[in-house]
C-alpha cells in the first residue's frame, strides 16, 4: 500500500530534525526543501539556509517569527523514534523526487528530448541515505589488500612491459585512454588488446563510431589468422578454419558501429541488449573513439571540446564503474604533437579535461619509418594506480597482420625512462671504423710527437729549398 507523507507528517519531519542535529547531519545529503507541501516549504528552506550559513540548526522561535510557520518543540523522543524518521524520511524523499522526475520528464518527452529523462528517472530511484560505512581500515589489512588485486582487478593487457607499469595491468570500472594522431593506429591498438582479452577468454564488445562493423572484423581476423587482408581475401576457407578454431576458446565477441555524435546512453543501451539477448557476460567494452561522442547531463556545443571532452570522460567513467567492465577508449592529439617525439598533457585534443578523469593515458608514438621497420612506442602519459608516468615501451609491430606484440624483455631491456625513444634507433648513424683512424686511443701523444717532427722536418725542406 502506498503511504500518505501528508502535511502532518512532513510537518512532523520538520519538528524531529529541529529536535535532533544529528538526524539532521545523516539525512543532509538528500534534503530538498523542494519535497516539502507549499505551505511548509519556507521553514523547509529556512532551515537549510540557516545551517548552511550558521552552522547550527534554528530554533522554532526564529522559525515561526521569520517564516510565519509555527512548529513544536516535541518532548521525550527516544532512539527508536529517530530510527523510524530515517527510515520514514528517506522513503518520502525517494517518492517526491521520483514524482518530480516524472513530470518533469513528460515536459522534456513533449519537447523531443529524450537522452536527459533516463537519468532523472535513475537518480530519484537511486535516492538514499548513506548506509556504507566505506573500508575500516584497520580491520581486516590482508583482506583488503587481496580485495584490491584480485577483485575482477589487474587484468593483463597481452603486453607484459606495459603490464609492469600498471602492476599487472587494467582494472575494472577505471577508463584507459590510448592518445594519438590521425592515423597513428589508435583502433589497431585498442583491436590488439581486445584480441588478448578474447584469447584469455574474456569476453566483451568493441563500439566503433568511425569504422564499419565489417572493417574493424576484418582487422582482427588479420590479426587472429597471421595473414594479410590480401591473403585473406585469396583464401577465406584458410581463415575461417583459423577464427573457428580459436572461438572454441575464446572469449564471445560483438562489434557494433554507432553513428558519430552518439552518447552514453546509445552505449549502454547496446551492451544491456546484447546481454538480455544473448546471455554474455560483457566484461570489457572498447569505444572508437571518445571524441566523437556527446555527452547526455549537458547540452554542449560539440566546437567547445573541453566541456564537451569533460563530460564525456566522466559519463563515461562511470559507465565503466556502473558495468564494472574493463573499459578502453581513444583519443585524438592536437596538432602541437604533430613533430613531436616526447608527448605531455597539452597534446591531447580537447585539453586537460579528459585527462584528469581518466585512470591512466597512454600516448602512441609511431611514424611511418617506424611502421615500416616494425614499431610502435606507447608513451604513459597519466596513471593513477602506479608510478609509470614517462616511461615508454616498444612494441613490435607486424605490418601485415597488423598484430602489435611485446618483443620481450631480451631486446626490449624493459621500459624506459624519458631521454631514450624509439626515434635513436631508426635514424643513421655515423660509423667510424678501425681503419680510418691512424693511431690506437691509447698511443695517441706518441703519435702526435711523430706528426710533429714530420711537420718540422717538411718546415725545414722548404727553407733550404
Amino acid at each position: 500500500m502506498l503511504k500518505d507523507y501528508g502535511l502532518d507528517v512532513q510537518k512532523l519531519f520538520l519538528e524531529m530534525m529541529l529536535q535532533d542535529a544529528e538526524s539532521y547531519v545523516r539525512v543532509q545529503n538528500i534534503y530538498n526543501p523542494e519535497n516539502f507541501d507549499r505551505s511548509l516549504r519556507s521553514a523547509a528552506q529556512f532551515i537549510a539556509d540557516h545551517s548552511d550559513q550558521h552552522k547550527t540548526l534554528p530554533t522554532v522561535a526564529q522559525i515561526s517569527a521569520s517564516t510565519g510557520i509555527v512548529l513544536e518543540h516535541l518532548p521525550d523522543l527516544n532512539e527508536g523514534h529517530f530510527e523510524w524518521f530515517m527510515a520514514e524520511f528517506e522513503q518520502f524523499t525517494r517518492r517526491q523526487e521520483l514524482e518530480r522526475a516524472i513530470l518533469k520528464s513528460a515536459d522534456l518527452l513533449e519537447k523531443g528530448e529524450y537522452d536527459p529523462v533516463e537519468k532523472l528517472i535513475k537518480d530519484a530511484v537511486q535516492i538514499s541515505l548513506t548506509k556504507d560505512m566505506g573500508t575500516d581500515y584497520w580491520a581486516d589489512p590482508r583482506a583488503r589488500i587481496d580485495r584490491y588485486f584480485n577483485s575482477g582487478g589487474q587484468v593483463s593487457t597481452g603486453w607484459p612491459q606495459m603490464d609492469r607499469i600498471l602492476y599487472g595491468g587494467f582494472s575494472r570500472g577505471e577508463l584507459n585512454i590510448f592518445a594519438g594522431g590521425s592515423g597513428s593506429g589508435k583502433s589497431l591498438v585498442m583491436m590488439n588488446i581486445a584480441l588478448s582479452w578474447l584469447q584469455m577468454g574474456l569476453s566483451g564488445v568493441y563500439v566503433s563510431l568511425e569504422l564499419s562493423e565489417e572493417l574493424c572484423a576484418l582487422r582482427t581476423d588479420a590479426m587472429l589468422a597471421g595473414m594479410s587482408t590480401k591473403e585473406i581475401r585469396k583464401d577465406i576457407d584458410q581463415t575461417e578454419l583459423k577464427v573457428k578454431l580459436v572461438s572454441k576458446k575464446a572469449g564471445q565477441y560483438r562489434i557494433k558501429a554507432l553513428p558519430a555524435q552518439s552518447n552514453i546512453n546509445d552505449i549502454r543501451s547496446y551492451i544491456k541488449e546484447v546481454q538480455v539477448q544473448t546471455g554474455i557476460r560483457v566484461d570489457f567494452v572498447m569505444v572508437d573513439y571518445l571524441d566523437l561522442l556527446m555527452p547526455v547531463s549537458a547540452k554542449v556545443s560539440p566546437n567547445d571540446l573541453f566541456v564537451k571532452d569533460k563530460y564525456v570522460s566522466e559519463e563515461l567513467r562511470n559507465l565503466a564503474k556502473e558495468l564494472n567492465v574493463l573499459f578502453v577508449t581513444a583519443s585524438q592529439l592536437n596538432r602541437s604533437a604533430v613533430e613531436e617525439v616526447e608527448f605531455d598533457h597539452s597534446h591531447i585534443s580537447g585539453g586537460i579535461s579528459k585527462i584528469n578523469t581518466a585512470d591512466n593515458v597512454f600516448g602512441i608514438f609511431t611514424s611511418r619509418a617506424m611502421r615500416e621497420r616494425g614499431k610502435y612506442q606507447i608513451q604513459c602519459m597519466k596513471s593513477r594506480s602506479s608510478t609509470g608516468v614517462g616511461m615508454k615501451i616498444d612494441l613490435d609491430y607486424n605490418i601485415e597482420t597488423m598484430r602489435i606484440t611485446d618483443p620481450g624483455e631480451e631486446e626490449q631491456n624493459s621500459f624506459k625512462r624519458p631521454g631514450g625513444n624509439l626515434m635513436d634507433s631508426i635514424r643513421a648513424k655515423s660509423t667510424v671504423t678501425a681503419a680510418d683512424v691512424p693511431f690506437e686511443p691509447d698511443s695517441a701523444v706518441g703519435a702526435v710527437d711523430i706528426q710533429s717532427a714530420k711537420l718540422k722536418q717538411l718546415l725545414g725542406k722548404i727553407k733550404t729549398g
